[in-house]
């Protein structure tokens, strides 16, 4: 989808909330030359992992703070959000708009899924916010969790973004 909306191959992607880096071996296995960059308040993980698969310690939150080379082609922020305190996730937003030039996959889930696992610290908010607070941020649907900048929305096809 990036490489369709940016006609050219991607570049660089961005990894927040990215654990062990887990996602890095599935870009690369597609784009081998794709520059990652992986973010997560784990100090285990970024120990463990950091050097060999380019994990820096950090989180939404210090996205202003780290000094990461972008914009990024894709931006990667899964099970993630429905954790981030709500001013923490609306400066957070805001960050990674910023640095987004392609597609931004941001999985998480809402009030209106029914999950399994991790509730106790999960923060149930309506679809409706996250869609508020996404567009605050200047993002457009396009489906599928995926969100691109408003300047790139624009040029689309009225089937291509998501009113849902």
């Amino acid at each position: 989808m990036a490489e369709q909306l940016l006609e050219r191959r991607v570049r660089n992607a961005l990894d927040v909330g990215c654990g062990e880096g887990l996602w890095r071996a599935a870009l690369l296995s597609v784009r081998p030359l794709l520059r990652y960059h992986g973010i997560d308040p784990s100090a285990y993980a970024v120990r463990r992992f950091g050097a060999r698969r380019n994990l820096r310690r950090g989180d939404i939150t210090s996205l202003d703070t780290l000094r990461l080379r972008g914009p990024f082609d894709i931006i990667i922020c899964n099970d993630v959000l429905h954790y981030v305190p709500t001013p923490e996730l609306h400066a957070g937003m805001r960050a990674l708009a910023e640095r987004l030039c392609g597609v931004a996959y941001l999985g998480l889930f809402t009030s209106a899924d029914d999950i399994e696992g991790d509730t106790k610290t999960f923060l149930r908010r309506t679809p409706s916010f996250y869609r508020s607070a996404f567009a605050r941020a200047g993002l457009e649907s396009v489906g599928m969790h995926c969100w691109i900048p408003a300047a790139l929305a624009k040029d689309r096809a009225a089937l291509e973004l998501s009113d849902a």
